[in-house]
């Protein structure tokens, strides 16, 4: 009666340190699969219309209550939820840190679905071409906190040219009152016609 007993201690002492080391595995293995989660992948999870807004806190020291519109290589298109009319597309590297309520912060760092190489290959200067292509106005806000609005005359591989103009006014030769190239680095942000955003 008492080997019994020894061999059912046995068997459950043995039971114990295998589940104890099989969740020590998952928990490693979760560890390693979180490590190569990237913020573009977090943002990618928050994408759709069903997901609520999140705050986001850019390099310019502006804060903004949006909705993720789409995700490209190098920025993220959102859609305020502040009751302006406009889309804003946000370079990856002018993101400071983004606050939502814990349950989409969990969701943010599932594994997200796979998306099309073609997204993952519009980087924030195919972006900005579209645009100029499109001759949308927009406001350009720089990481130092001065705003430049006007049209995108055209877009290189790291930098953009601007006619100033001022604001809700189309580019016409006769109301440009100067240009400048603005290196993509520069941008903070840039707040364009809803419909415009990706």
């Amino acid at each position: 009666m008492r080997w019994d007993r020894f061999f059912d201690d046995l068997e459950d002492q043995l039971a114990s340190e295998w589940e104890a080391e099989r969740a020590a595995l998952d928990t490693e293995a979760e560890r390693l699969r979180l490590s190569r989660v990237s913020l573009r992948d977090r943002l990618q999870a928050l994408a759709g219309s069903d997901r609520p807004a999140a705050t986001f806190e850019t390099a310019d020291g502006s804060r903004h209550v949006a909705t993720v519109t789409g995700v490209g290589a190098d920025w993220v298109g959102l859609a305020s939820a502040e009751g302006r009319a406009r889309g804003m597309i946000v370079p990856l590297t002018s993101i400071e840190a983004v606050g939502m309520p814990h349950a989409e912060l969990l969701h943010s760092a599932r594994p997200a679905p796979a998306t099309s190489s073609i997204v993952e290959r519009m980087t924030l200067g195919f972006v900005l071409r579209d645009l100029a292509r499109r001759r949308s106005a927009v406001v350009v806000h720089l990481m130092r906190g001065r705003s430049l609005a006007g049209t995108i005359d055209r877009a290189g591989a790291d930098h953009l040219d601007l006619a100033l103009h001022e604001p809700g006014t189309p580019r016409r030769a006769d109301v440009v009152t100067g240009h400048r190239v603005v290196a993509f680095g520069a941008i903070a942000w840039l707040a364009t016609d809803a419909a415009a955003v990706p």
